[in-house]
Formats: structure tokens, C-alpha cells, sequence
């Protein structure tokens, strides 16, 4: 067993030995040479550029950085103007504009730097490719992108012209169709492309900038018909509903919308939408209630935001295009399509009185007021506003409106006593009161007591046909009406001077109630007296001053019906008899002092 064990040592000593010697021999066959080559090859470029190296097409092999710099300054060609050519311009750019610089000892750096990195391998890999493959370096170099960019958008400014699109316009004299324009656009990013690769010395310094031509421009057979199916549209309106508003589009309007094949321009069509979604958009407001003294000081019902549905509208107005243009239809009527979005915080979450929704709306002109009487509708309605009704209650306009005085704060103005029309204080209250009655009408609510006007006062008529007035003059002519529904009400005024108008809210709980009125009957018209004139005294010679005027004596009546789930709540016919009216003037008799 020794002598095995003796044996075996032996052999694998042999074994172990032989394997060095081979590993030995590999190394030096195939390591050896390689690494005594390019330990020689760095020996002979120390502090040198290696071999294939170029700047700018500038051959730096074998020079030391110091050397490669000079040399680089001394051949580098570098261009003092750059020029951009088109067909009809030609533009000459000097580099100094765009504070170009090529900084020689930083190219000259870097292209020593090159096969000297800190990774062994890497350096390794470029010296042997080197030794095959040429490398050229882009020089270092500096310039103003900002005037870079400047220049780039004054070439566009000048050289690019927006081509004009075939397009129908109606004039007064008629429909003409133009059949556009050529326009051109230069391509500023492949222009820039161009003249970055000047500045790093890619190649010469003369560039045919790059327009592209756009023709939209249609033929004299393709202007015929155009102009024919703009001719569809002659007389022809589209309308588009939301809620309570209608936008109209006239044939002025929609002939614009035509192309020049069979269908209609889409970008400006949503251009149009874009415009129309500015107007009706609107964001959700959460509502205000401030209740103190028995009053509501500050009420506004929660709104819903409103969102146009743009590309359904788009989708609308195309359909809309077509019907009128393919049919005889003079008026074509659609929804605007869009969607509400809730408020945060509903009307009925910030009161116990069921002050909820609103139930009845009235509103009337008063354009033409001289401005004390403007003054007395806007106390008034002010003293009506955040009026609460409870439920079983009867609203006295007088009761709740108060004195009508000069102590009260009232100017004067026109109003009718003992049949003429004559200034007293608080003219114009029966502006707030006619205004009253409609909203009361409005929201189906019982009418305890109402009287009309003595003559048609025309400020009634400017919104509204005749008998839907409402007089008052305490104590012996009141508006009243009962709150018959199971909740409170609030009444809510709206003055708009600007406009003229006044509005009239009534807010509560719906109870599914539906008030409507008929058209009112217009019977026993009467033309009014002829006009008098009155000697006046008090007033200089051949003065004339009107204190009364003329309008039409008529008898008009109206039904008024609430119902309810298919039963008849109230019913009742309003009657209105007005006399004929005399125009009165005062005519002076004073003599000239």
C-alpha cells in the first residue's frame, strides 16, 4: 500500500508540472507579443496623440497637445459667414452674430485624451482599432443658442407665408368663392440640423434651405361647385338650443364652413364650438342662505357647473350641415349637447325651510323710466327682496312694502290718481308689483287679489302683451296671494339697470304642481280721445309741456289654470278693462318778462 501511495504522488507531481509548463507556453505565445507590442506602441506615443486621430478632418496624429493646438489654429478653415439660400433669397449669416468659437486647446485635448481613459480594456480596444479604423473628433466649440434660435424665427418670418384656403364669402353683393392662395413653411428643424452640422465643420457654409410648398388652391370646375352648395344655404339659419338660449348660425355663418370637396372644414367647425362652449360653460357654485331678522339678508340657489360635450357637438353641427344643405328646410333646430356638474352642496342642505328650487319666474322692462321713477323700482324691489311666506300664509305686497313716502326715502315720479296721470311719490312701485304678479302665475300660486291698471301703460307692454299688469296704492288696492304649498317660500328680486330690466324669484319645494295661462283676448279696442291742450299761466308764452299721455282703451282677459297630478288645483279668468286715454298738454300763457 506504501508503495501505491508513493507512486501516485509522483504522478500527479508529473501531471501538475506538465500543466504549468503548457500554461506557461499558452501565455507566451499567445499573451506575450501582444502585450510587449502595445506596451512599445504607448512607449512610442507618451505624451503623443495616437495614430488616426483627426479634428474637423484635421490629421493631429503623433503631435503633443501643445503641438495639436497650433497646428489645429494653423489649418482649421473656419468660415466667416454661413449662407442660406432660397429661390427668390439669399441670406448671409456671420458666425460672429451667434458669438461662435472654436476653442483649439480643448480640441486638442480631447483628441489626446482619446485611448487613454481609465479603463484598461477600453484603451486597449482603440489603440488595436486604431490601427485600422480613422476617427475624427468634432471640435469644441461655443455659440448662442438664443441667437441661434433668432435667427431661425426671422428666416421663418420672411419665408414662410400661411397659404389661403378656398373659401365662400358672402357679401353684400352677393356669394364669391376664392380659390386661394400657395403658401410656403420652411422646416426650421432640419434647417437647424443643417446649421449645427456648419458650426462643427460637417460642411460647407452653403445651405439650400428647406421649404415645403403647400397648394390648396382648387380649380375654376371646383369653385363652380363650391359656389353651388353655398348657394343651398341662401335664406337658411341653424339653431342651437341650451336650456332657456338659442345661438343662431345664418347663412352668412355657415357658407364659411364649406370645403372645397363635398363636406364641411371640421377645424372650423370646432373653432366654432370652442367659442360657442366659451359662452355657455360654467362652473358649479354651492348656495348662500343668511337668515336674520325675519328675513333672508343673502340667498343664492346652488348652481350646476355646465360642460359643453365639444366633440358631440362637432358631431351636432355636421349633422345639422347636412339636412339643410340636402333638404328645404329654412331652419334647422338641435340641442347643444353637454353635461351639468353638481355643486358640492345642494340649496335644501343649508335650510330647514324647504327653500329648495325654484318654482316661478316673472320679469319686465322698464326702458324708457325717467330716472327717479328707475329709483323707486329699485327701493322697492329691494324691500321685497328675502321676503319669506310660511306655508297657510297670505303675502300682502302693501303690508310688506311698507309706507310710500318721501320720509321713506321715494321720489317722484308719474303715476295714475283719481284718473290722471300725475307726479307723486313712489311712481313706478307698480313696476315691482306687475313684476310680482307674473312670478306669482308663474309658480302656480293662488291669486287672493289683483287689479289692473286704469290705461295700458306702455312700460308693460315692451316684454309681454296687455293683462298681465298688476296696480297697487294703499290701502285700498293690494297684491296678494296665498302660500298654499307645504313649505316656506322666499321671494328673490333681481334689478338690472343696465339692461332695464327687473326679475322676480319664487323659491320652495316643488310639489309637481303646472300653472299655465292662456293668450291673453284682446276685445272692444277704442282709439283714445283727441289730445287736449290745457292754458297754463305758470308757464312762459308758446311753452308746451306734456303731463298725460294717449293710449288704447281694450278689454283683455286671460285664463290661469294649476294643476297637479291630473286634478285642477286653481282656475281662474283675469279680467283687465282699460279706458281709452287722453294726451294732455299744458300750454303756456305767461307773457315774456
Amino acid at each position: 500500500m506504501l508503495k501505491a501511495k508513493i507512486s501516485k504522488f509522483f504522478k500527479s507531481r508529473y501531471l501538475s508540472l506538465i500543466f504549468t509548463k503548457k500554461a506557461l507556453l499558452f501565455f507566451i505565445i499567445v499573451f506575450l507579443p501582444p502585450f510587449l507590442f502595445f506596451s512599445f506602441y504607448n512607449f512610442l506615443f507618451w505624451g503623443k496623440i495616437f495614430p488616426g486621430v483627426s479634428v474637423a478632418g484635421v490629421n493631429v496624429t503623433g503631435l503633443k497637445p501643445q503641438k495639436a493646438e497650433i497646428f489645429l489654429t494653423e489649418n482649421i478653415k473656419i468660415p466667416d459667414v454661413v449662407v442660406l439660400n432660397t429661390e427668390e433669397q439669399v441670406f448671409n449669416i456671420p458666425l460672429s452674430y451667434m458669438n461662435y468659437h472654436v476653442d483649439f486647446e480643448k480640441s486638442a485635448s480631447k483628441a489626446f485624451r482619446l485611448g487613454r481613459s481609465e479603463n484598461l480594456f477600453n484603451n486597449f480596444y482603440f489603440q488595436y482599432i486604431s490601427l485600422f479604423k480613422k476617427h475624427n473628433l468634432d471640435p469644441e466649440i461655443k455659440y448662442s443658442e438664443e441667437k441661434l434660435s433668432e435667427i431661425l424665427l426671422t428666416m421663418d418670418e420672411q419665408i414662410s407665408k400661411e397659404p389661403k384656403y378656398p373659401l365662400v364669402i358672402h357679401t353684400d353683393d352677393g356669394i364669391r368663392v376664392d380659390k386661394g392662395e400657395v403658401g410656403l413653411e420652411m422646416n426650421s428643424e432640419l434647417l437647424r440640423i443643417s446649421l449645427i452640422k456648419i458650426l462643427y465643420l460637417q460642411r460647407e457654409p452653403v445651405i439650400s434651405v428647406p421649404v415645403l410648398i403647400i397648394d390648396p388652391t382648387i380649380s375654376d370646375e371646383e369653385a363652380d361647385v363650391l359656389f353651388n352648395r353655398a348657394l343651398k344655404f341662401e335664406g337658411k339659419k341653424i339653431i342651437l338650443t341650451f336650456e332657456e338660449e338659442e345661438f343662431e348660425y345664418d347663412n352668412r355663418d355657415l357658407v364659411v364652413l364649406l370645403n372645397s370637396r363635398t363636406t364641411y372644414n371640421k377645424e372650423k367647425i370646432a373653432s366654432l364650438v370652442k367659442d360657442l362652449s366659451e359662452k355657455v360653460n360654467r362652473t358649479a357654485e354651492n348656495p348662500v342662505f343668511i337668515f336674520e331678522g325675519g328675513k333672508v339678508k343673502e340667498f343664492a340657489p346652488a348652481i350646476d357647473g355646465v360642460l359643453v360635450e365639444e366633440d358631440l357637438a362637432v358631431g351636432v353641427f355636421f349633422e345639422a350641415l347636412l339636412q339643410i344643405e340636402n333638404s328645404d328646410d329654412e331652419i334647422v333646430s338641435y340641442n347643444l349637447p353637454f353635461s351639468y356638474i353638481s355643486s358640492d352642496i345642494k340649496t335644501d342642505e343649508v335650510n330647514d325651510l324647504g327653500i329648495k328650487e325654484l318654482l316661478g319666474k316673472g320679469s319686465s322692462s322698464f326702458r324708457g323710466s325717467i330716472q327717479s321713477r328707475v329709483h323707486n323700482i329699485s327701493l322697492s324691489s329691494s324691500r321685497i327682496n328675502g321676503t319669506l311666506v310660511a306655508p297657510g300664509d297670505t303675502f300682502s305686497f302693501n303690508n310688506t312694502l311698507g309706507d310710500v313716502s318721501s320720509y321713506t326715502g321715494y321720489k317722484q315720479a308719474y303715476i295714475i290718481r283719481d284718473g290722471k296721470t300725475v307726479l307723486g311719490d313712489g311712481g313706478g312701485v307698480c313696476q315691482v308689483s306687475t313684476t310680482m304678479f307674473r312670478a306669482i302665475l308663474s309658480a302656480g300660486l293662488p291669486v287672493v287679489e289683483r287689479r289692473a291698471h286704469s290705461y295700458r301703460v306702455n312700460y308693460y307692454e315692451q316684454d309681454s302683451p296687455p293683462g298681465l299688469d298688476a296696480t297697487v296704492y294703499s290701502p285700498v288696492t293690494d297684491l296678494r296671494f296665498k302660500n298654499d304649498t307645504p313649505t316656506h317660500l322666499l321671494i328673490q328680486t333681481g334689478f338690472y339697470p343696465k339692461e332695464s330690466v327687473l326679475v322676480f324669484e319664487i323659491y320652495g319645494t316643488s310639489d309637481g304642481r303646472v300653472s299655465t295661462i292662456t293668450k291673453p283676448k284682446i276685445t272692444d279696442v277704442s282709439p283714445p280721445p283727441e289730445d287736449l291742450f290745457i292754458d297754463d299761466p305758470d308757464l312762459p308764452q308758446g311753452e308746451v309741456k306734456q303731463i298725460d299721455w294717449k293710449a288704447w282703451g281694450a278689454k283683455v282677459r286671460f285664463d290661469y289654470s294649476v294643476e297637479k297630478d291630473g286634478e285642477t288645483l286653481h282656475q281662474k279668468t283675469f279680467y283687465s278693462n282699460y279706458q281709452p286715454w287722453q294726451a294732455k298738454f299744458l300750454v303756456g300763457t305767461s307773457p315774456v318778462q
